[in-house]
């Protein structure tokens, strides 16, 4: 599956600058994130002509120095000037857990755990090389599948999957998904 989504990515010149410009940062333990990762999957499988708009990049990482939102915007601005027309959406999962309710994130791998889709679960760096690294607790298997289930680790209210994934049109853009809670 790893080997699979490389591919998608490599063929995807705004994804790839994307994880060129976030690893130019030399932030620790970042990721791409979520709809990043999940949408490339999904638009492939839809075999859709374009890829779908992405909403946000959602760039995640683990700073327990310094936990400020401050330097999230600051993050943000550095990166809107490097890849002007995306927007950014930065969060150090080291202050996310408090938003949450949930006991401190170990690392940013363990905050992506926790979120509420198992698809969303996943997210993917550009390192060294320009080899691809990637966390997916419950592995990439449930995106290449279509599947759409929440979070078995974490108990969410249903009415919050509910809300998420017909907030996000899920349903509508990609109709071949398989949504657990709504079928």
């Amino acid at each position: 599956m790893e080997q699979d989504t490389i591919v998608l990515l490599k063929k995807d010149l705004l994804r790839m600058r994307c994880l060129a410009a976030a690893r130019s940062l030399g932030l620790k333990d970042w990721y791409l994130a979520a709809g990043f990762l999940r949408n490339a999957i999904w638009d492939h499988l839809h075999k859709l002509a374009q890829a779908t708009p992405l909403n946000d990049v959602d760039l995640v990482y683990f700073d327990s120095e310094d936990t400020s939102e401050e330097r999230d915007k600051e993050i943000e601005a550095k990166l809107r000037k490097m890849v002007p027309g995306v927007k950014w959406e930065v969060k150090n999962q080291a202050r996310m857990h408090l938003h949450n309710q949930h006991d401190p994130y170990r690392d940013t791998a363990d905050a992506i755990s926790h979120w509420v889709e198992v698809p969303t679960c996943v997210g993917v760096r550009l390192e060294h090389l320009d080899k691809f690294k990637f966390t997916a607790k419950f592995g990439l298997l449930e995106n290449w599948s279509m599947q759409v289930r929440p979070n078995p680790d974490v108990r969410y209210a249903e009415d919050i999957f509910v809300s998420r994934v017909y907030g996000k049109r899920w349903h509508r853009i990609w109709p071949m998904l398989q949504i657990s809670a709504l079928q």
